[in-house]
């Protein structure tokens, strides 16, 4: 089977479908992504779609039959494409209100993030119980998704459910590069930059971020994310609200990585 050039099927829709749909060259496409295809692109018997593999490889499929649950398509070619950063990223997000974790998901995907983590911080005004986490983890992984596919990503960002603090310190001995975004403690340190922090990340290693809620970190989360060998950076001059800090974020990684290097 021949691989196509990397700007090939670009223009054709994209879904992203589990391990257990993909048999040798035939696949299906199945459940909201059947109903998208059927019903709302109206797609018929020769037209083709992207679809992503969970290891993150993407292929163009040709259908081939429309059922009354299912479509069948054969893989007619693979696709030459990588469009994630060449580091993982982990936004972990104190909890803000209202719908603004939605939209961080929504955009933070878009700019490529990897992964994204809730915690309850101090200074959350909401607070979730396990209960209504549940509820909502199965539409924050639908926003994930859509994002991932409007995006032409190759991989859908995971999605924790809500995390304690010391739970986020735990999950932080696993990543290379831990930073919080904390304008008080960088205030009489301006003279570094961001760039001095990225210019010593190296590609394929693991960054995690932590923003504050609206009310920011308390003095104590951010006296234990310092012994835990987290570094304050700032992002920027002005302050941002807490869903625009972690855009602001993977904003500039994007560029540092992607088209400065």
């Amino acid at each position: 089977m021949r691989k196509s050039q990397k700007k090939a099927g670009e223009a054709l829709q994209r879904y992203f479908l589990p391990e257990e749909n993909w048999h040798g060259s035939i696949v299906y496409i199945s459940g909201d992504d059947f109903h998208h295809i059927v019903h709302v692109m109206r797609m018929v018997e020769g037209d083709e779609v992207i679809c992503n593999h969970p290891n993150g490889k993407a292929a163009i499929a040709r259908i081939n039959k429309v059922g009354t649950d299912d479509v069948e398509a054969d893989i007619k070619e693979w696709l030459e494409e990588s469009k994630e950063l060449p580091i993982d990223v982990c936004v972990v997000q104190g909890l803000p209100k209202g719908d603004k974790w939605e939209f961080i998901l929504q955009k933070g995907t878009e700019l490529g993030a990897s992964s994204f983590v809730p915690y309850q911080a101090e200074r959350s005004i909401v607070k979730w119980d396990a209960k209504k986490v549940k509820k909502k983890h199965s539409r924050w992984g639908k926003i994930v998704k859509e994002a991932s596919e409007q995006s032409h990503r190759n991989k859908i960002p995971h999605v924790a459910y809500v995390h304690t603090f010391q739970q986020i310190l735990e999950l932080s001995e696993k990543f290379d590069w831990k930073f919080i975004a904390y304008e008080e403690e960088v205030r009489d340190r301006q003279n570094i930059k961001l760039h001095d922090y990225f210019s010593q990340i190296q590609e394929g290693q693991s960054v995690m971020i932590c923003i504050g809620p609206e009310g920011g970190f308390s003095t104590e989360e951010v006296d234990q994310w310092k012994q835990a060998s987290f570094q304050t950076i700032r992002l920027g001059r002005r302050i941002l609200r807490t869903e625009t800090a972690p855009l602001y974020a993977l904003s500039s990684l994007s560029y540092y990585f992607e088209e400065m290097r």
